[in-house]
């Protein structure tokens, strides 16, 4: 892809490793998404930033996107995106949801555990059956994080009482 041609060896310059690139199209402005990483200590608004001004000489330069279009860059979060079959290898064993191209067995969207990755060929279980997707069939895919394991779910109060609480007048 030549986007990212163009872009990696400036983020890597930064220190920072281009995680993937998503265009989306939109009649009120489209927007070009450009997820950076620090793996050792995560993304800061200033690499955000430093990366954003990189990229944006860049794109004044070379124009390999036609038409306007919004440039933003994030840190891939907590609902990181993968994007490669290297992306899947360095999570095997968390949760990811994936959307294909083309159907598969009548499905187009899968979850459950990254098993393992074979060349461009990514193993999932889903509901306790192994499910083998070729990554060019891929057409999204992301991790879903334990909110519970990170601390981020927080128990449900049990509900009090039914009742209504009882209404005050005012006296005039």
């Amino acid at each position: 892809m030549e986007l990212i041609e163009l872009l990696t060896p400036a983020i890597t310059d930064l220190g920072l490793e281009l995680v993937g690139i998503e265009f989306s199209p939109n009649s009120a402005g489209s927007v070009l998404r450009v997820y950076i990483d620090e793996p050792e200590r995560g993304i800061t608004i200033e690499d955000c930033e430093r990366a954003s001004r990189e990229i944006s000489a860049l794109l004044d330069v070379n124009d390999p996107v036609a038409g306007h279009y919004t440039l933003e860059v994030s840190s891939p979060g907590l609902e990181r995106p993968l994007f490669t079959p290297e992306h899947f290898s360095r999570f095997i064993g968390e949760v990811a949801k994936i959307s294909v191209n083309l159907p598969m067995d009548g499905r187009r969207r899968f979850q459950g555990p990254i098993r393992g990755v074979d060349g461009d060929r990514i193993t999932i279980d889903q509901d306790g059956t192994q499910v083998v997707i070729a990554h060019p069939n891929i057409g999204k895919a992301r991790l879903v994080p334990d909110y519970a394991a990170l601390g981020m779910v927080q128990a449900r109060p049990e509900p009090q009482g039914l009742e209504k609480p009882a209404r005050r007048r005012k006296k005039y």
